[in-house]
């Protein structure tokens, strides 16, 4: 038998960077966005992903490409998980606070702290592992000042933690497909495949689909470009970002909707909040400057 050569750790380029940090800002505006979007949350996740399955279908084809069985095969998993990911999160946020479940999901990066040594190959520093847990304190301090009232059930808290793990789990997924499938293909078939996952949580919901109104597909269309595209531009960074390092700049879009709800829907930011943004940018940059200088090494 011969020996199995050792995984290459991957570097992270700037341009990878810059489109991983753009998505997680443009998924912060889809979170004050939405607020507007007159549909249920899931309604909106279900029909923003049967549009982008048209929209991203559309230019594949329209560029001479298209898509194959295998590259639905290798997409379908992530887009059915980040589907489930949105039901089990939207369940939770209605059993427990939504302060419980966003901090339970910003645990993220640190499941993914040992994901991403073991099957990528990534080297995790301890100045990486600290920043890490700052970062996420900061965004506990964030959320737990915009908490009103309590809200707590255990089984709420328990669904925060699969749809927690689930997203982990999309961006081990994506990073995979994703080193197989070109972009735009991957895009549309996540959204295919997204789209026919969560049609039955969909369904369930309304008693059968409410099909949009004119008015709301122009909100559906808001919500593909603006968030939409931040899912491009983070799926297109897993072949330029490490692992560790996307998941980590995700702990940004708490802090950026927050600051984002305070100057377009005038809501208030407490001074504890103020500081957690202050730790939460702080630990990020640092980590962001510091990965910039490795890759150009």
């Amino acid at each position: 038998m011969t020996a199995q050569s050792p995984a290459v750790e991957q570097k992270s380029s700037s341009a990878g960077l810059s489109a991983a940090s753009g998505a997680v800002l443009l998924w912060s505006i889809g979170n004050v966005l939405v607020v507007s979007v007159p549909m249920g949350g899931l309604q909106i996740a279900f029909w923003r992903m049967v549009l982008g399955a048209v929209v991203y279908t559309a230019v594949v084809y329209l560029r001479g490409s298209r898509l194959t069985k295998a590259m639905l095969r290798r997409v379908a998993p992530a887009g059915a998980v980040i589907s489930i990911e949105i039901a089990f999160f939207f369940a939770a946020v209605r059993e427990t606070s939504v302060a419980n479940a966003t901090v339970i999901g910003a645990l993220t990066p640190l499941v993914l702290l040992v994901v991403a040594q073991r099957q990528f190959a990534e080297r995790i520093t301890g100045m990486l592992v600290v920043a890490t847990v700052v970062a996420t304190s900061g965004v506990g301090l964030v959320v737990a000042g915009s908490t009103q009232t309590l809200g707590w059930k255990p089984w709420g808290d328990a669904m925060a933690v699969i749809a927690m793990v689930l997203f982990a789990a999309y961006f081990v997924l994506v990073k995979r497909a994703r080193a197989s499938v070109p972009i735009l293909e991957f895009q549309a078939c996540l959204w295919i495949a997204g789209a026919v996952a969560l049609l039955p949580a969909a369904v369930f919901e309304t008693r059968g689909l409410d099909f949009p109104s004119l008015e709301q597909w122009g909100w559906l269309c808001l919500v593909l470009l603006i968030p939409g595209t931040g899912h491009l531009l983070m799926n297109w960074s897993h072949q330029h970002v490490r692992l560790v390092i996307t998941s980590m700049l995700t702990l940004a879009g708490p802090v950026l909707s927050t600051t984002g709800a305070f100057f377009v829907l005038d809501q208030n930011v407490k001074p504890v909040q103020i500081v957690g943004i202050i730790v939460v940018l702080g630990s990020l940059a640092l980590v962001v400057r510091r990965e910039a200088q490795l890759g150009a090494d």
